[in-house]
């Protein structure tokens, strides 16, 4: 739907070109102890790229599309996760929206992938030119209750990953607060899905669902290491609020603004998540302001990149 840790202490320091250097002599591992190798090679993973989640602006979107996506493209953001669009758009014209205001899709956001519906993953990804396709996993699936009902679901899930990788797609997991609340076989849902689900399965860690579940963000980053491909970044009270199950919720702030810990959450994503996805499923004031005070926590602080 975030910093880089201080350098180690090493006996020695090597910049930059010394080290470039040194790695073409082949010298560079006889010189640098194995902890400061391991902590300089942390230091040289890319940030992960910035997008935004449009379910953010569906009410702008619903009335003025190609203005309200040049106002995501005049705030500095290049690429977009698609959601849910008006009925009166269709696919094709949503993906001409945003090429027309010079924004590409990340990800896209897909419903239930059994039956005829997996089919909408390749119709989606030609019409974005995109390979992220991710069930957004709303609302609740009782299954999610049982450990028989989420092996259910796992089977539905390694079937549309097995079409999506037949197609050269991905395929990846958003979660919601209760893939991380539910137990089930003395369990949390999602470890299940961790041990269960085709390794190559993605998840799309909502960081502001787990924190509300909860848990730690950062922790459970470190938990899913490289699975966690893509993560929405969102900020606010994170906090359980027993209307939440009726889709009541609190509204949210900008990054930066709220309880979440996002330098944590950064520094635990490193080398691992691919995209950070800025979303705001309820703001108080302009949204557009507050995507602009996201956007720019996350550059000032050097945690994404934008193209």
């Amino acid at each position: 739907m975030k910093t880089k840790t201080n350098q180690p202490e090493t006996e020695h320091v090597i910049h930059r070109r010394d080290f470039i250097q040194l790695s073409g002599m082949g010298l560079l591992g006889a010189m640098l102890p194995l902890k400061g190798l391991s902590a300089l090679t942390a230091e040289a993973a890319p940030l992960p790229r910035l997008s935004m989640q449009l379910y953010t602006i569906r009410d702008a979107i619903a009335k003025d599309p190609a203005g309200t996506l040049k106002r995501v493209a005049d705030i500095g953001f290049k690429y977009v996760e698609t959601a849910f669009w008006p009925p009166n758009i269709s696919l094709q014209h949503a993906a001409k929206y945003i090429k027309d205001a010079g924004l590409k899709v990340s990800s896209s956001h897909i419903d239930f992938p059994e039956g005829q519906k997996i089919h909408v993953m390749t119709e989606t990804a030609r019409a974005y030119n995109c390979k992220k396709m991710i069930w957004h996993g709303w609302p609740e699936d009782p299954r999610y209750s049982s450990l028989a009902g989420t092996r259910a679901l796992v089977d539905i899930y390694n079937e549309a990953y097995k079409f999506a990788k037949g197609n050269g797609l991905e395929f990846g997991l958003h979660n919601h607060w209760w893939e991380y609340r539910n137990k089930v076989g003395g369990k949390f849902v999602y470890e299940v899905l961790m041990e269960e689900l085709n390794p190559g399965i993605f998840f799309e860690v909502d960081t502001y669902w787990v924190k509300v579940a909860g848990h730690d963000p950062a922790i459970i980053l470190t938990k899913l290491g490289k699975r966690a491909k893509m993560l929405h970044i969102k900020d606010g009270p994170a906090k359980w609020n027993d209307q939440l199950p009726k889709d009541i919720v609190d509204p949210m702030t900008p990054v930066g603004k709220g309880t979440q810990n996002f330098p944590a959450i950064a520094k635990a994503a490193t080398g691992n998540a691919e995209w950070f996805v800025v979303e705001m499923d309820k703001v108080n004031g302009d949204v557009f302001e507050a995507l602009k005070e996201s956007y720019d926590y996350l550059m000032k602080n050097k945690m994404v990149r934008v193209a």
